[in-house]
């Protein structure tokens, strides 16, 4: 008989198996007639026991924000373009996250005010030209070293390319904002507060289509300012961004209040996009990587910005687009002006101004370098911002912190296959893939316990149900894990036609 009040499934399932046809049928009749006294769960209950953990890969995304406090050389703060904010105050041993609280993810600059190293001033928005960006919200503040954030506006610009602090004043911020990628936006522009972020007002604008890239203040000389604007859009189709010859660099000698677009004196015709620096050791000395045409060069101003030319480059390119078509950004050492480093595919260091050049860092650490942070009081303190995260130098390069310790990539597609323990797949932006054990033997997962399965970054996984150790995916790719060989099994052209 079938039990009263709650009916299970198993009773009715066991009262069936045990009676024979007619009694099975109206043991059936008498479960459907049977009211039940139990109901659907709901959904915040079902998973409410549940947490969220860990399981990697620990090797990061691309991180274009990098920001260093001179009086505390082990002391660096990054931001990954769809990772939020990190600090590390062991010069990258461990990193920690600071951003988890707020609602955007996607980091396009970190400013700390060089007065104060409590003020810390965020511009969200990845600022760069690429089918995969992440938009943000605005300009976020912290005055007690990133432990608290506020939000200070500027929330529709959604793309923030640099973030500037007047060196003796930390309420006086420029924010160079580039607006929506994929179509106008009035809130282009480069905007300066002179109240700590509490208003802002804009000071520099063209067009709707035109917005701030970069901005930098001298540092000798604060009222002294320069800006790159940028006129771009992105398309609706995949690598489908166009520049125009709106942007171009300028130039206030009044704290922004007027502004002069710098042309002829060496510079090439119809700028589109700028990256550039300042001396510390000697403000007349400026750096400047340009996009123009189809070209991209380096330039060198010994006179503040009047007159320019084409630093020559011998052996190698350090002026060469960083892959995805990002320009180069170049950082100039605090106290030789003749010293120069560049972000690029690798990054690459000049110490004649840009007359030759070495290879500093490319792999393994990372490649598509993105930024350049040396520290003010001791140029041999480096960090290097790239497409898999940060790693840092205290002795000039000799050696670095390791790059397996930040939690910021970005996997398009997650999928998990049939083994014990399950791993968790997918394919990593800039990276490729991999395939993430859910636990590991040795008490924690490490760097150990992934391992990429030849699929390219924006490819789906898709684990052979009946046998983990083959992983398919892009286009189309085979992963044996117990040979290490990947094969390209994607169907022929055969007479003509796929």
């Amino acid at each position: 008989m079938i039990p009263s009040g709650r009916t299970s499934l198993l009773a009715v399932v066991l009262t069936l198996f045990s009676a024979g046809p007619i009694a099975a049928q109206s043991s059936a009749s008498a479960a459907a007639a049977q009211p039940s006294t139990h109901s659907a769960l709901p959904a915040d209950a079902l998973f409410s026991a549940l947490r969220w953990r860990e399981v990697g890969p620990m090797r990061a995304g691309r991180t274009r924000a990098l920001a260093g406090v001179p009086g505390q050389p082990y002391t660096f703060y990054i931001g990954a373009v769809g990772g939020g904010v990190f600090k590390t105050t062991d010069a990258g041993e461990t990193w920690h996250s600071i951003w988890d609280a707020e609602p955007t993810g996607s980091i396009g600059a970190i400013a700390v005010a060089p007065s104060d190293p409590n003020i810390i001033y965020v511009g969200s928005g990845e600022s760069l030209a690429r089918p995969d960006l992440s938009t943000g919200d605005g300009v976020y503040k912290s005055t007690d070293a990133g432990r608290t954030w506020t939000h200070l506006g500027l929330r529709d610009t959604q793309q923030i390319g640099q973030v500037a602090v007047d060196p003796t004043n930390p309420k006086i911020v420029y924010v160079a904002a580039e607006g929506h990628p994929y179509a106008p936006n009035n809130q282009r522009g480069l905007y300066k507060s002179t109240d700590g972020g509490l208003t802002f007002q804009r000071i520099l604008y063209i067009n709707d289509q035109t917005g701030a890239s970069d901005v930098a203040i001298d540092p000798q000389h604060p009222n002294i300012v320069f800006a790159g604007m940028w006129q771009r859009q992105e398309g609706p189709w995949e690598n489908g961004s166009w520049q125009g010859p709106d942007g171009g660099l300028f130039r206030s000698t009044d704290a922004g209040a007027t502004w002069k677009k710098l042309t002829g004196g060496g510079l090439p015709n119809d700028i589109e996009q700028v990256n550039l620096t300042i001396s510390p050791s000697d403000h007349r000395r400026i750096y400047a990587e340009l996009a123009y045409g189809r070209k991209v060069g380096l330039y060198r101003s010994d006179d503040g910005g009047s007159t320019w030319v084409h630093a020559p480059i011998h052996d190698t390119r350090p002026e060469e687009r960083i892959g995805g078509g990002d320009l180069p950004v170049p950082r100039v050492d605090p106290k030789d002006p003749n010293t120069l480093y560049v972000a690029s595919i690798v990054t690459w260091k000049s110490t004649d101004a840009g007359r030759t050049w070495t290879g500093f860092r490319g792999s393994p650490g990372g490649d598509d370098y993105q930024g350049v942070y040396i520290n003010p009081l001791n140029p041999g303190i480096i960090a290097l911002t790239s497409d898999q995260g940060a790693i840092i130098t205290v002795n000039g390069g000799k050696t670095w912190s390791q790059w397996y310790n930040q939690p910021t990539a970005q996997m398009y597609h997650a999928t998990t296959d049939n083994a014990f323990p399950y791993r968790v797949c997918g394919g990593q932006q800039d990276s490729g893939s991999a395939c993430v054990l859910s636990r590991s033997d040795d008490g924690r997962i490490t760097f150990h316990d992934w391992h990429p399965v030849g699929i390219e970054e924006y490819g789906y996984a898709a684990p052979d149900p009946l046998n983990p150790d083959l992983v398919y995916g892009g286009k189309v790719t085979r992963y044996d894990r117990r040979t290490g060989q990947v094969e390209d099994v994607q169907p022929s052209v055969i007479g003509g036609y796929r």
